[in-house]
């Protein structure tokens, strides 16, 4: 049930307190009442905007042998396990990695018994009916399923509740300040999780790890993570994984908002197009490898051009070869045409773009998979797709970075246990963001994100009311 009258914060003891309202602290709070806890959910934004970013989310990667759900085939262990090493190059915990791979085959069977529905995957994203999970209505309709039968279970939810301080006396979690309509309240629990994501809505705590290009940064996910938990458990002397600097960050359609875009503000014609820096340059290849795997390097890579902007460049033929942003593109009939829309040098765009098409050659061009279609004698090479861009009307996205989440984190155990300055604490959990950066050290793999939020959820929840019994 919703929370009506703040005071009923401070009044006795919860079982289980759970700071965040997204994926991970749902499917917490979710396990933690099915096991007969008095579960309380405190989530930092208006019930609008609930659910952090697991409203922006649209599918969940999965392990499985042979067809399960939507899936088709199989996608085991290994396989999976090699797909967050190329993308993470080595930078994860093997051991809590390959605990939420093999965990999570029997978590989908999960999900739909708990009110999630799914739907074949969607067209234009290279070939993940094998890996992905999609979510019919997306993200936001995931959230809305698990509120629905977490208030069945009787879990009381606050919005607006943000909290300021965990108190922690000898390893031992004894309540948390929370502040709601304006005041502060002491909320008493026996175990609590901590599942209420990054910080990378505060631009100045970004910008103190980037440095002052973050201030260019687009905050693709919620304005609500601002990692006030997180920063608290830190001053604590909490044990911590990950770099600041290390985030989930693609690249983004530049006339994003600055919040909250979600995931319709992505742009997934890079593999299709060149991509130039604002001197019309190229400066890494685009054909790397296939989109849900590599998509996320391209935030990290746009930062790092002059003023964190790049365009991708496309003709005719590919247009319709990947899902189009919430944006219309930019088109002319000539190459120097569009170089004057986007205010690039004209001569500049132009030389780039027949140095390119110059240096492809031919072959079984394939926008499926891996084709092997390549430039020769090009530096930066396109390894993949490299297709001249030479029938008009020509066509360009402005690219920023944007920001889903920081990778910087509470440490924990296979158990989802936070650690502590002496050790691991008593009774304190931690799922979803807040501890993603133990395995995702780097990079990022399509779905994966929801795959940690949802394992380390659920066990953070089992814990969590295993403690209180």
């Amino acid at each position: 049930m919703t929370l009506k009258n703040p005071k009923q914060l401070s009044a006795g003891v919860w079982d289980v307190v759970i700071a965040g309202g997204g994926n991970a602290a749902l499917c917490a709070a979710i396990e933690a009442a099915e096991k007969g806890a008095k579960v309380l959910i405190l989530e930092g934004a208006p019930k609008v905007y609930r659910g952090g970013n697991s409203r922006h989310t649209r599918n969940f990667r999965c392990m499985h042998h042979g067809d399960l759900g939507p899936l088709i085939e199989t996608y085991d262990e290994e396989e999976f396990w090699q797909d967050l090493l190329r993308v993470t190059k080595g930078e994860t915990d093997e051991d809590l990695a390959r605990h939420a791979i093999r965990t999570s085959e029997e978590c989908l069977p999960w999900m739909q018994e708990h009110g999630v529905r799914f739907q074949p995957s969607l067209a234009g994203t290279l070939s993940l009916d094998r890996t992905n999970a999609f979510f019919l209505g997306g993200g936001k309709a995931l959230v809305n399923a698990y509120y629905i039968t977490a208030e069945d279970l009787g879990v009381t939810v606050a919005y607006e509740a943000q909290v300021r301080h965990v108190e922690i006396v000898d390893r031992r979690a004894t309540h948390m300040d929370v502040e709601l309509g304006g005041e502060m309240h002491r909320v008493q629990g026996r175990a609590f999780v901590l599942a209420s994501g990054g910080f990378q809505s505060d631009l100045d705590w970004l910008a103190r790890a980037w440095g002052p290009s973050a201030k260019n940064f687009l905050i693709r996910g919620t304005r609500y993570n601002m990692g006030v938990v997180l920063k608290d458990m830190v001053d604590q002397g909490a044990e911590t994984v990950g770099d600041p600097t290390q985030c989930h960050a693609v690249a983004i359609d530049g006339r994003a908002p600055k919040f909250d875009g979600g995931i319709v503000t992505r742009l997934d014609c890079v593999p299709f197009s060149i991509v130039v820096n604002k001197d019309g340059q190229r400066f890494y290849d685009e054909g790397e490898d296939v989109w849900p795997k590599r998509y996320a390097i391209w935030g990290r890579l746009v930062a790092a051009q002059p003023d964190q902007v790049s365009y991708s460049i496309i003709d005719k033929r590919s247009i319709d070869l990947f899902m189009p942003s919430v944006y219309p593109p930019i088109s002319a009939d000539t190459i120097e045409g569009l170089a004057q829309q986007l205010g690039l040098p004209g001569n500049a765009l132009a030389q780039t773009v027949d140095e390119f098409n110059a240096a492809c050659r031919p072959g079984d061009f394939h926008p499926q998979k891996l084709d092997g279609v390549t430039t020769e004698g090009l530096e930066p090479p396109k390894t993949n797709w490299a297709r001249s861009i030479s029938e008009p009307p020509f066509y360009a996205y402005s690219l920023r970075p944007g920001v889903t989440f920081t990778y910087l984190g509470l440490k924990v155990d296979k158990s989802a246990r936070a650690t502590g300055p002496e050790g691991l604490y008593d009774n304190i959990w931690s799922a979803g963001e807040m501890m993603a950066g133990s395995i995702l050290g780097q990079g990022y793999l399509a779905g994966f994100g929801m795959t940690i939020g949802t394992v380390f959820g659920r066990i953070a929840g089992q814990e969590a009311a295993k403690h209180v019994a």
